[in-house]
């Protein structure tokens, strides 16, 4: 754990140390840095701004040091943006401040689950890999839009085929949930389901996760290893974020793709596989190909058939759908019986522009659910951005990030800053108005004053 809050760092290291586990912590980037060389973790849970670092530096340490490490960011809910980026970079989750520690077990317990083992033990076989293991619970649910049909046809119609797809779309809309239910759909069911998170492979280990390598071909391959395109050996393996792969990777990929045989790294002899080969990317991969870094002949075979996933933001008609669903699944896994959404927390659902997608929207229903008190989720339960209202707006720049606009100038960032202020100060006295003021240092008028007229309908 690492979080120059001391006061956060004991009280959660004693909480999960109730619960079975063994934490080390860190006031600082450096210390993290020493504990990584010293010693394997299967979880970082790291701040994202420390006094010397911050979590997007933390992460490359943690990948060159760590790389079979879950990471899961703690940020605040004005930089959910650089969360998503993170995400897309490697990172297993985020979870927003104030910190619960029941969330943080959830989340924990959640990145533990989903370590990416095989469903049998394999010599040499590191953790990106994993095998689809049923949960009970239903993961995929197609929405019930207009657009949600046509991906559910899109669906049924590539799966029974043997054509390699890419799936597109931002960082959490549900690409691995959507290429699951393409094997799900798939004469390969039976078969195992492998998922690579390219992104969050260091790039001198990919290879040999993806296509393995013998004992001996470079230094610290003290085992032979079964790369991840053999243990999906008559099913179907899913290269998430694929614009990652080096070079080099893309050139033995589209050797896999072309005769559809594997070369482990140091190896001479080629293996057969029979393979469903599903891709996936948040970025342009046309513009990669004008660029340079993505290969023009490799980009033409994966693109066989394109499923298109469209941000939470331009699905309307879905999110209720979705939000319903999340909040099943979050009452099961939280043993609690919370059944619907109030009426203002399903308004602001449907005004809030959801920069994390799907990914945000279970988030902020877990906690909902971790924080309601009856049997519907209320607007106590949910952050201070989109309790506040606030509609946000997206500019398409670099490689599709989406960048936030809100009213003009300074004075829209200083009416943004204090909106922040108010909501973090509502949601650390359980929306006590009169306690409120008080941490605010201001009286009650004027905070009803400032709630009106910054549109905070409580």
């Amino acid at each position: 754990m690492i979080d120059d809050d001391t006061d956060i760092r004991e009280l959660l290291s004693r909480f999960l140390e109730k619960k079975g586990y063994t934490v080390s912590t860190a006031g600082r980037g450096s210390t993290a840095v020493q504990l990584l060389k010293e010693h394997t973790f299967d979880l970082v849970l790291c701040d994202h701004r420390l006094p010397d670092t911050d979590s997007l530096k933390m992460l490359e340490e943690i990948r060159a040091l760590n790389p079979q490490a879950s990471t899961i960011i703690i940020t605040g809910y004005s930089d959910v943006r650089t969360a998503v980026e993170l995400i897309r970079r490697g990172a297993f989750d985020y979870v927003v401040k104030p910190l619960y520690p029941d969330e943080i077990l959830l989340r924990l317990q959640d990145a533990m689950n989903s370590k990416r083992k095989p469903s049998a033990p394999v010599p040499g076989d590191g953790p990106r890999a994993r095998s689809e293991a049923p949960t009970g619970l239903p993961e995929y649910i197609k929405g019930s839009g207009s657009y949600a049909e046509v991906i559910a046809k899109h669906v049924t119609l590539v799966a029974p085929t043997d054509m390699t797809v890419l799936i597109t779309g931002e960082t959490g809309t549900g690409k691995e949930y959507a290429a699951r239910e393409v094997h799900r759909q798939s004469k390969r069911l039976k078969g195992p389901f492998v998922a690579v998170d390219c992104g969050a492979l260091p790039k001198d280990l990919a290879g040999s996760e993806l296509f393995g390598h013998v004992k001996g071909a470079f230094t610290g391959a003290i085992n032979d290893k079964v790369g991840s395109f053999v243990l999906a050996d008559g099913g179907t393996i899913f290269l998430d974020e694929i614009g990652n792969l080096s070079y080099e990777n893309q050139v033995r990929l589209l050797r896999v793709l072309q005769e559809r045989t594997v070369k482990r790294i140091g190896d001479t002899k080629d293996i057969r596989v029979d393979v469903l080969i599903l891709a996936a990317t948040n970025e342009d991969l046309r513009k990669a190909v004008a660029n340079g870094t993505f290969r023009e002949d490799l980009y033409h075979r994966i693109d066989e058939f394109t499923i298109a996933l469209l941000p939470l933001r331009e699905r309307k008609d879905d999110i209720a759908v979705f939000a319903r669903h999340f909040l099943g699944l979050a009452s099961t896994q939280l043993g609690k019986e919370v059944l619907d959404f109030d009426e203002k927390v399903m308004d602001r659902f449907l005004h809030y522009s959801w920069p994390g997608n799907l990914r945000e929207l279970n988030n902020v229903i877990k906690r909902a659910v971790l924080l309601a008190k009856g049997s519907h989720v209320t607007m106590e339960g949910l952050p201070a951005t989109i309790v506040t209202g606030a509609t946000t707006h997206h500019i398409e720049g670099n490689g599709g990030e989406a960048a936030k606009t809100e009213g003009e100038g300074l004075r829209g960032a200083a009416q943004q800053a204090e909106k922040e202020a108010i909501m973090l100060a509502l949601q650390r006295t359980g929306f006590n108005r009169t306690r409120t003021a008080e941490v605010l240092n201001i009286d009650r008028k004027t905070l009803y004053n400032k709630l009106k007229a910054l549109g905070i309908d409580l």
